[in-house]
C-alpha cells in the first residue's frame, strides 16, 4: 500500500524515524516536522500559481524622447506588494463602456500631405499610423462628407450647383474631387489594417439646400431634409464601390455654429447651424427611414458637438442630444453621441451616460498634447467615452494647409515643407500606449483613481489580457505598487512618463 506521508505522521502506533539518527521524533518535534513541510508546500504552491500567470510587460514614452514606445524589462507578480509606493487597485468585476476604437482623422489636409510625400515615406508613415503590430494601432478614423475648414482645395460638397440652380434628384453627385488625393490615402490605411473603421462627418450641406445659398453658415431649408438624406446615402454608397464602408455617420460637424461671413468677414468656414428638434426631425422622419430604406448597415451618432452641460454661446450643451433621444421614435435610429472637447468638461459625458445608460458616447473630435494631454485622455476614458479621435494628424511645418480661420496646433507628425520627410513627435507615442494595447472590444474596468500625480485608467481586452496606462505628470520619479486579484507588482514611473502594463489573468 502506498502511505500519504502527511496522514501517516498523524495515525496512531505510526512511528516515524530520522534520517539521521534512527531514533523516534518527540511527538512535539513530529508535529512541528510536519507542520514546516506543509508550509513548504503550499509556499511552494503559491510561488508556481504566480508564474503560471506570466510575466507583466511594461512599454513607456518620455517627454524628453528618451523613450519612445520602449518595452522594459519584464516585471513579475508578489503575494505582498511594498506599502511605501502609491498604490493602484485593478477591479476586473467591475465593469464599465465597451470600446469601439481610437484614432484620428484622415481629412483633406492630412491627405494632402501625405500625398506629398515619397511612395514609400507615404506607405511608411500610413503603417505607422494604423498598423498594429508595425505602429501604434489606430483602428478608427473620422473622414469628412465634403471638405471641412483643414484642406488646401477651395471648400466643396458633393452637388455644388450655380447659385439659384437646384437638383432635388441628385444626378449632379460625385466624389470626383476626392479621388486627387483623399481615396488613394483611405485605401491603403484599410490595406495596411483590414479592421480600421471610418465614421464620416459633413461640416455643410450642398449650399443650394441653405437657408444663405452656400456651404458658409445659415441652416437646412426642411424642404431640403429629403434630399439631404439621399445624398448621405449616395455619399455611402460611392465610398462603399470604392472599397471604403462607413461605418457611421454623424449629421453635421457643430451644430450649433454659424459661421457666415456676413457675420464675420474674418471669421467663417463651412458651417450649419442646427438645433435639436431640427436634428431630431431629420433623423426621425428622413435620415433614418432612407438607411432603412435602402438597407443600410451604417450608423447614425447624433449631435457630435461640446459636452458642456450648460449652454454658452454657439454651444448647445447635452440639451441637444437629449432633445433628439427623448423621442422614442428618433432614438430607434440612433446608435451613439458624438461628442467634442472644446467647452465643458469630460464630466459632461458621464452626466448623459447616466441618463441614456443604453446609447453609446464617442469622442470625435479634440487632439490632447504632451503629458498634460496625456492626463486629459485619460479623463475622457473614465467619463465613459468608448472611442477617442484626435483631429487633423498631420500639417507641414508652416502648419499648412489649412483655409480656415483657426490657427493649428503641432499635430503628432509634422511634414518637412522642404525636405517632404515626416517627423513623429512625443503625442504620436503617447498616442500609442493606449491605441496600440487597447482592443476594439476591450471593456474599461476598474481601478483606484488616484489623485493628480499618477492619473490611470484600466481595461479587459477581448482576449481576457489586462490593460493599465498610468501617467507621472510631474517632475519626480513615483513608486508605484498595482495590485489585482489578490497579487500584485511594485514599480516606478520616471518623471513626465506614461508607462502601458499588460498581463493575462
Amino acid at each position: 500500500m502506498k502511505h500519504d506521508p502527511i496522514l501517516d505522521a498523524t495515525r496512531p502506533g505510526r512511528r516515524q524515524r530520522s534520517a539521521s539518527d534512527g531514533k523516534p521524533w518527540p511527538p512535539t518535534a513530529k508535529l512541528m516536522k510536519w507542520a514546516a513541510l506543509l508550509l513548504l508546500s503550499v509556499s511552494v504552491s503559491l510561488c508556481a500559481a504566480a508564474e503560471t500567470t506570466g510575466p507583466i510587460r511594461c512599454w513607456v514614452s518620455s517627454a524628453d524622447m528618451k523613450h519612445q514606445l520602449a518595452e522594459q524589462p519584464a516585471l513579475h507578480w508578489q503575494i505582498e506588494v511594498d506599502a511605501k509606493g502609491r498604490r493602484i487597485e485593478i477591479k476586473p468585476e467591475m465593469t464599465f463602456q465597451t470600446m469601439l476604437g481610437m484614432g484620428s482623422s484622415l481629412e483633406p489636409a492630412t491627405c494632402w500631405n501625405l500625398s506629398l510625400m515619397s511612395a514609400a515615406d507615404r506607405e511608411k508613415t500610413i503603417e505607422r499610423l494604423v498598423s498594429p503590430g508595425e505602429g501604434i494601432g489606430m483602428n478608427l478614423m473620422r473622414i469628412c462628407i465634403g471638405t471641412p475648414d483643414f484642406t488646401r482645395d477651395p471648400w466643396y460638397s458633393y452637388n455644388d450647383l450655380l447659385r439659384d440652380e437646384t437638383d432635388p434628384e441628385l444626378k449632379r453627385f460625385s466624389i470626383e474631387k476626392d479621388r486627387a488625393y483623399i481615396l488613394p490615402v483611405l485605401k491603403l490605411a484599410r490595406q495596411k489594417n483590414p479592421d480600421l473603421l471610418f465614421f464620416a462627418s459633413p461640416w455643410s450641406p450642398p449650399g443650394w439646400m441653405k437657408s444663405n445659398g452656400t456651404m458658409i453658415g445659415g441652416e437646412l431649408l426642411a424642404r431640403w431634409y429629403p434630399a439631404y438624406a439621399e445624398y448621405f446615402v449616395k455619399f455611402i454608397r460611392a465610398y462603399e464601390a470604392e472599397g471604403i464602408p462607413i461605418h457611421a455617420v454623424t449629421i453635421q460637424n457643430e451644430p450649433g455654429v454659424d459661421r457666415a461671413k456676413e457675420k464675420d468677414p474674418d471669421w467663417f468656414y463651412p458651417s450649419c447651424h442646427w438645433t435639436g428638434a431640427q436634428e431630431r426631425d431629420f433623423i426621425r422622419d428622413h435620415l433614418g427611414p432612407a438607411f432603412r430604406r435602402h438597407r443600410l448597415s451604417t450608423r447614425i451618432w447624433c449631435y457630435d458637438h461640446n459636452y458642456n452641460v450648460k449652454p454658452r454661446g454657439d454651444d448647445p450643451g447635452i440639451a441637444y442630444p437629449r432633445t433628439i433621444l427623448s423621442d422614442a421614435q428618433a432614438a430607434h435610429f440612433v446608435n451613439g453621441v458624438a461628442f467634442h472637447g472644446y467647452a465643458g468638461k469630460p464630466g459632461g459625458m458621464s452626466v448623459f451616460q447616466n441618463e441614456f445608460p443604453q446609447i453609446p458616447i464617442y469622442f470625435t473630435e479634440g487632439s490632447v498634447f504632451g503629458i498634460k494631454g496625456g492626463v486629459e485622455l485619460v479623463d475622457k476614458l473614465r467619463n465613459q467615452a468608448a472611442a477617442y479621435n484626435g483631429w487633423v494628424t498631420i500639417l507641414d511645418d508652416k502648419g499648412k494647409p489649412n483655409n480656415g480661420p483657426f490657427e493649428a496646433s503641432r499635430t503628432i507628425i509634422t511634414l518637412d515643407s522642404s525636405t517632404r520627410k515626416p517627423t513623429e513627435h512625443f503625442d504620436f507615442f503617447l498616442y500609442g500606449q493606449f491605441m496600440k494595447f487597447i482592443q476594439r472590444g476591450a471593456v474599461r474596468v476598474g481601478s483606484t483613481k488616484g489623485d493628480k500625480s499618477l492619473p490611470n485608467v484600466a481595461f479587459r481586452n477581448p482576449d481576457g489580457s489586462i490593460v493599465l496606462i498610468v501617467i507621472n505628470p510631474g517632475s519626480r520619479k513615483q513608486e508605484l505598487a498595482v495590485t489585482s486579484e489578490k497579487r500584485g507588482f511594485n514599480t516606478s514611473l520616471q518623471p513626465k512618463s506614461v508607462a502601458t502594463f499588460t498581463w493575462s489573468r
